[in-house]
């Protein structure tokens, strides 16, 4: 395209602009289509000259978009070239000329890391106030940033995210809990639970820097030694001094790994000569290593009695929430209260454990404790997701209709085809543009659309972007609004036809079954998950296979993409583990999402379970929250086929006593 040539961008959005400027009311398939004839050609070809780094061209087109609603991509392509090297001042020129916008917050981001991963805080500083929305990475950055400018209690906000957990942390965290050592917000009780939890969890590394703050010479050699035979170092091991209990420590988190049983043999032993305190964590390390490796050892009720061991120590929030989740899975009511205590007061405010706090509070059987439980389900019942159902079953109020739903009026309309973050976003979808810039941009616009509480633009845009196939996205939006709410856009019924055939073909629930694809896909046709799982009901190559072969049909890979067969074959094997389950709708979610041997083995080995107390135990965490999720969108499906009142409680039922029938099937 030569240099000087009007591009079909200028003209398109010259033409909109004026009829925006004559108070016309173009539709938006009009404008879409505009925009997309518009940014075709020039955003591609940009983008194109950006992966090629021809940084000549990619100047070009941005001359040439500088109208288009998707002008700042170019000069975003060209500053993100060598981003570490770029001075504060055109990142924050460029955020000042497009502000408010999704790639202005992509690059502060961006610019954020980088120069936090070089060193240069200086930098950071100068820009960091315009970055509005911060990943965990970022706000570490510029938290450290903030620090290096003298600003030391800058760190302590971040403290509930790094000093106490053991889990991963970024590159860009992991430095934060070694720069609170030093905070006069920290005091010497915190740096030794910090020194305890990191030896427990073997996490050396993390460990010494805290000792040497304390004046607790560990030798890493040693400590090595120690890994390498904890029960030797064990059967000797001295306890005088409190490096000695920390040498001890260790020891116990390292045996447990292994065999946790030899470490309560070892402290039955030891419990004579040790500190109340000293055994108390003892208990601690014995229990977590039971808690934290499910998969491993399995449910043990033993666990509830060595967390309440360990009472008397302070609990971290990781330790607390096993505590809790063993405590629920065995019934224990009265530790569960005791664990739902030791969490901090963000965590316990969360839905999850009020919830629970209500459930054991309920288990007292007085008028009081019935009082409170009603309050907390009451509080909870106002909203409609996973918790506020459960809590609805247990006030005993009935979910028999959908609420109100809100139509987006013609002028929710105009506001939503006049916002450019959404216009950005509709341009991207309309020209095919890749999922990350088109997906970001939606995102980013019904966040702006939230922060001004605009929830009837919210669902404008949820309404346009289904009637255009963008599903997930519609979904997306629909789910955010806080005031006004559309349920049939929140969920969805795309390829009703297909769905419902093949689910009652089979003798499914369709309600059930539009629940786990909205789960699944978000109606993504041709979605793929990162192990291979592709299709409406995300079906794994070597399941499909399977299905095909039990069907009597040839079977080639490309089939998972056809949408008839996706579904065909998804529901064929949804039905298949719901009967080798049992015909239990909670066991047969697991099993779709983590295999059915799991599920199976996660069920009671001796007492049926209430089907809340086996989903809140599951060991992974995607599967705890993919059934969750899965069982309350089959209770709102419901409601939208007319199957009459719903109970979330009743769907989920009870989980019987493991039985001895072999799995069949991938």
């Amino acid at each position: 395209m030569p240099e000087f040539q009007i591009s079909t961008a200028t003209l398109a959005m010259r033409a909109y602009a004026n009829a925006t400027m004559k108070g016309l009311l173009l539709p938006l398939s009009i404008c879409t289509a505009l925009q997309a004839q518009a940014a075709d050609s020039d955003f591609q070809a940009a983008q194109r000259a950006a992966q090629s780094g021809n940084l000549t061209a990619l100047d070009m087109y941005r001359q040439q978009m500088q109208d288009s609603v998707l002008a700042p991509y170019p000069e975003y392509w060209q500053l993100n070239k060598d981003l570490v090297l770029q001075p504060a001042d055109a990142i924050r020129d460029f955020a000042d000329r497009y502000p408010n916008a999704a790639i202005s917050e992509k690059l502060l981001g961006d610019y954020i890391e980088a120069k936090a991963r070089a060193g240069d805080y200086a930098s950071i500083r100068q820009v960091s106030s315009r970055l509005t929305n911060p990943d965990s990475d970022e706000s570490c950055a510029v938290a450290q940033a903030t620090a290096t400018g003298g600003d030391v209690l800058a760190l302590s906000s971040l403290r509930n995210d790094v000093w106490l957990k053991t889990g991963k942390i970024s590159d860009l965290c992991s430095t934060i809990a070694d720069q609170l050592l030093s905070s006069p917000l920290i005091s010497d009780d915190d740096r030794v639970q910090r020194l305890r939890t990191m030896l427990r969890a073997g996490l050396v590394n993390r460990a010494l820097p805290v000792a040497s703050r304390l004046n607790i010479p560990l030798d890493s050699s040693k400590l090595a030694s120690i890994a390498t035979s904890p029960s030797i170092y064990l059967a000797s091991a001295p306890i005088a001094t409190l490096q000695d209990q920390m040498y001890y420590f260790y020891a116990l988190g390292q045996l447990a790994t292994d065999s946790p049983d030899a470490v309560n043999d070892q402290l039955t032993r030891d419990q004579s000569r040790l500190p109340p305190a000293t055994l108390q964590y003892g208990y601690r390390i014995l229990a977590m290593a039971y808690a934290t490796n499910i998969m491993k050892f399995g449910f043990d009720q033993r666990v509830v009695t060595w967390f309440d061991r360990s009472i008397g120590m302070p609990f971290s929030d990781e330790e607390a929430e096993a505590y809790a989740r063993t405590a629920i899975r065995f019934s224990q009511w009265n530790s569960l209260l005791r664990a739902l205590d030791a969490m901090g007061i963000e965590k316990q405010n969360e839905r999850i454990w009020r919830y629970w706090f209500a459930r054991a509070t309920e288990q007292r059987g007085d008028a009081q404790g019935k009082q409170v439980s009603k309050t907390f389900y009451t509080a909870l019942a106002t909203d409609d997701d996973y918790y506020g159902l459960l809590a609805r079953d247990k006030l005993g109020l009935a979910f028999s209709e959908l609420p109100p739903s809100y139509q987006p009026s013609s002028t929710d309309y105009r506001r939503m085809q006049n916002d450019i973050h959404f216009q950005r976003a509709f341009a991207l979808r309309a020209i095919n543009a890749d999922p990350q810039y088109a997906n970001r941009e939606w995102n980013w616009a019904v966040r702006q659309a939230s922060l001004k509480q605009d929830d009837g633009m919210i669902l404008a845009a949820a309404d346009q972007a289904n009637k255009i196939s963008w599903f997930d996205r519609a979904i997306y939006a629909a789910e955010r609004t806080s005031t006004l709410h559309n349920d049939r856009l929140r969920y969805l019924t795309p390829f009703r036809d297909l769905t419902e055939k093949y689910s009652k073909q089979i003798g499914l629930d369709p309600a059930w079954v539009y629940g786990l694809i909205r789960q699944e896909s978000r109606f993504v046709i041709n979605a793929r998950s990162n192990v291979g799982a592709g299709g409406l009901m995300q079906v794994m190559p070597s399941t499909a296979r399977w299905v095909a072969a039990r069907i009597g049909e040839p079977f080639r890979a490309a089939q998972l993409g056809d949408m008839d067969t996706n579904i065909r074959y998804g529901t064929f094997y949804l039905n298949h583990i719901f009967g080798q389950l049992g015909g239990q709708a909670v066991l047969a979610t697991a099993g779709y999402n983590a295999g059915p041997l799991r599920a199976k083995r996660w069920q009671p080995p001796s007492f049926p379970l209430a089907a809340d107390q086996y989903t809140e135990t599951i060991p992974f965490l995607e599967t705890r929250d993919y059934v969750k999720k899965v069982m309350t969108n089959a209770v709102h499906y419901g409601l939208i086929f007319n199957q009459g009142q719903q109970s979330l409680s009743a769907r989920m039922g009870t989980i019987a006593v493991q039985n001895s029938e072999e799995i069949v099937g991938p």
